[in-house]
């Protein structure tokens, strides 16, 4: 009888629990540049999402790749992201892009479109690649294509 009713009671508790949906990826936005200094440029983004499940998980956007002026030149890092139940979240996207990358890769036009961007005072960034949610030995992937046109 004792068995029985630790049973039911680990059955209660696991079938309250709701994992049935996936958190709602909502956009990526507040592209910025965080600082610009002689060898790295600094951009910083937000990816949101809202979180409809009784349970947490994790996130992680290793696979995104960040496309300025149609040229890729480096990939968000991060570490994984602990996700919160029942709660909409934003994940700090953070990019540094070694300068000598841009200047070296003049064969692509990149070193001409930076040039033309700083006197338009503007560039052009996408975020493009897949940000990838774990909960349970289950996995869902988001694509992201975003384009933002920073001034500066």
């Amino acid at each position: 009888m004792k068995n029985f009713l630790y049973l039911l009671l680990l059955f209660l508790i696991i079938s309250s629990c709701s994992v049935n949906k996936q958190p709602v990826f909502i956009k990526v936005d507040n592209v910025k540049i965080s600082s610009f200094k002689r060898d790295t440029i600094r951009l910083k983004a937000e990816a949101f999402f809202e979180n409809p499940n009784d349970v947490g998980g994790e996130i992680s956007t290793d696979e995104i790749k960040v496309i300025i002026n149609g040229a890729e030149v480096a990939q968000v890092s991060s570490e994984e992201f602990k996700v919160p139940a029942r709660k909409e979240f934003v994940i700090p996207l953070v990019v540094v892009i070694p300068a000598k990358k841009v200047f070296e890769n003049n064969k692509n036009g990149i070193l001409g479109g930076l040039l033309n961007s700083i006197i338009n005072k503007s560039i052009k960034v996408q975020f493009k690649g897949d940000i990838e949610y774990k909960v349970f030995g289950f996995s869902k992937e988001y694509p992201v294509d975003h384009i933002q046109e920073i001034k500066f």
